[in-house]
């Protein structure tokens, strides 16, 4: 299984908030942290607002923030519903389906199986799991007085 690049953004730009948890974090602190254009990381902070796990303020003094605790952000809920829309293997696909043993072929169910499996390893993950005590992603992630952006006054 491998997850797509909007969904390991998706999770980067939720530990950088994690980390951040502090402040209003910028996109362009996020990106830059992330080693990801902003463009799409906008992409990706949209679909992360309307999943209700990160809150958006526009503006001069806007940015990115979690929306509720890390505590309460499940990381199986999140890629569940960043990843459940990309079929797995063409038998997955519904109408764009042209497998011509779909209806016969046992692997089907099998990979079913698995993906589930790792959607279930991942329910119960909170993001604060990931970040909390982590000296490492927070020397990576945090920011210094520093390093942030300056503010538009």
């Amino acid at each position: 299984m491998r997850l797509t690049l909007r969904t390991n953004l998706a999770m980067r730009t939720l530990m950088f908030c994690a980390v951040n948890d502090d402040r209003t974090v910028r996109k362009a602190e996020v990106a830059r942290a992330c080693n990801a254009s902003e463009n799409h990381l906008a992409h990706v902070i949209v679909i992360l607002s309307q999943l209700g796990v990160i809150q958006t303020t526009r503006g001069r003094n806007g940015g990115l923030r979690l929306a509720r605790p890390a505590e309460e952000i499940d990381i199986g809920e999140v890629i569940r519903a960043l990843e459940s829309t990309v079929p797995f293997a063409e038998c997955f696909e519904g109408a764009e389906n042209h497998c011509p043993i779909v209806d016969h072929c046992r692997l089907r169910g099998v990979l079913a199986n698995a993906v589930e499996a790792f959607y279930k390893a991942l329910d119960g993950i909170a993001l604060s799991d990931l970040t909390q005590a982590n000296p490492g992603l927070i020397s990576v992630l945090g920011i210094h007085a520093e390093q942030a952006l300056p503010r538009v006054c």
